[in-house]
């Protein structure tokens, strides 16, 4: 009954249920991710009698609450979120010449427990629902009362995990009667799950999307993601290649480099192989240390090596460097000042 989790076609079905025009519909939704607002009477445009019939029938607007806002010298932003049963979440506001990017998280904790990321030491709670994901945006967009240019569904947890309520964010976020972020400027990265991949091929909106690899084979990825085991290369590559054949749009490989673990030189060139016949780009991503796991970050004279040869084979890549790593910000390090004391050694 969240007024904030429906889609403008559901809010249109509400209205018109309740004995309303259906263009009513566009100014709820308006009121709701345009203008932030979070109590139905305080919908102005609306009759008193429609305001009365939405509060009666048990309809709401729920609310994140800002509980903290951490900002480090590169311009990143860290917002810390309570949710309505006071479990907390973390979202990123990035800030690249006056480009502004959200990372959005789409869960409470993570299942997949990947061995470089933070989030994944803390124990999972639950999906965040559409309207949560969705205000994560709202909020930010409030707080610096400017236009938010890209979406990436990067943060705490796997969007492919939390599958429905992922897409309809990005239903919600590009209709232009809200927020109006088009699909081609939201990116949805999944740390692998093939179902998700072919079921996000068979949708009739085609969001970005990015797939952490980490490791060209099957046995080195098991030990920084364990959900390979499940999920093989093979497998995913298969995904991959069906999504790619139904949408032809380039998808990106996220590639978290950590010194002695999958930096050397042979492991850039079976990458090669590996993603030879799919369009993609690479990012190589310094890893971030954070507390309770050991990697190190590769020297840098490594990671430009990998990208060297990934180059010379014809694959676009992009060395991704650090932000947000004095607030714990930066990729892989969502929740990091909330996970248990462990180490992976």
């Amino acid at each position: 009954m969240d007024l904030k989790n429906k889609t403008l076609a559901e809010l249109k079905a509400i209205v018109a249920s309740l004995g309303s025009k259906e263009y009513i519909a566009k100014y709820i939704f308006s009121f709701l991710h345009q203008h932030n607002i979070n109590d139905i009477s305080l919908m102005t445009t609306l009759s008193k009698e429609l305001r009365q019939k939405l509060t009666d029938d048990g309809f709401f607007i729920s609310q994140l609450k800002i509980t903290e806002k951490l900002s480090d010298p590169d311009g990143t932003v860290k917002y810390l979120f309570e949710t309505y049963d006071g479990q907390n979440i973390e979202s990123v506001l990035l800030d690249e010449n006056g480009r502004k990017t959200i990372c959005l998280s789409t869960q409470i904790g993570c299942r997949l427990g990947c061995r470089f990321c933070a989030t994944g030491y803390l124990k999972f709670a639950r999906n965040l629902t559409a309207g949560e994901i969705a205000d994560q945006a709202i909020k930010i967009s409030a707080s610096i009362g400017c236009k938010i240019n890209n979406i990436v569904f990067m943060g705490m947890g796997e969007p492919l995990d939390n599958y429905e309520n992922t897409i309809k964010t990005v239903r919600i976020l590009a209709d232009p009667a809200g927020k109006n972020i088009g699909i081609r400027k939201q990116t949805i990265s999944t740390v692998g799950l093939p179902d998700g991949i072919k079921k996000l091929a068979d949708e009739e909106i085609y969001p970005r999307l990015a797939v952490s690899l980490h490791a060209p084979d099957d046995d080195l990825r098991k030990q920084i993601v364990p959900a390979a085991a499940k999920y093989p290369i093979g497998r995913l590559l298969n995904a991959m290649k069906l999504y790619q054949k139904k949408t032809d749009r380039r998808i990106t490989i996220e590639y978290c480099m950590m010194e002695d673990i999958n930096d050397n030189p042979d492991l850039a060139l079976r990458l090669v192989q590996v993603l030879r016949g799919l369009y993609v780009s690479v990012n190589l991503i310094e890893y971030n240390p954070h507390p309770g796991c050991n990697f190190k970050p590769s020297p840098q004279d490594r990671i430009k090596t990998f990208k060297d040869i990934l180059m010379q084979a014809g694959i676009e890549t992009i060395i991704r460097y650090r932000r947000g790593r004095s607030i714990k910000a930066a990729c892989g390090q969502l929740g990091a000042d909330r996970i248990p004391n462990k180490s992976n050694s």
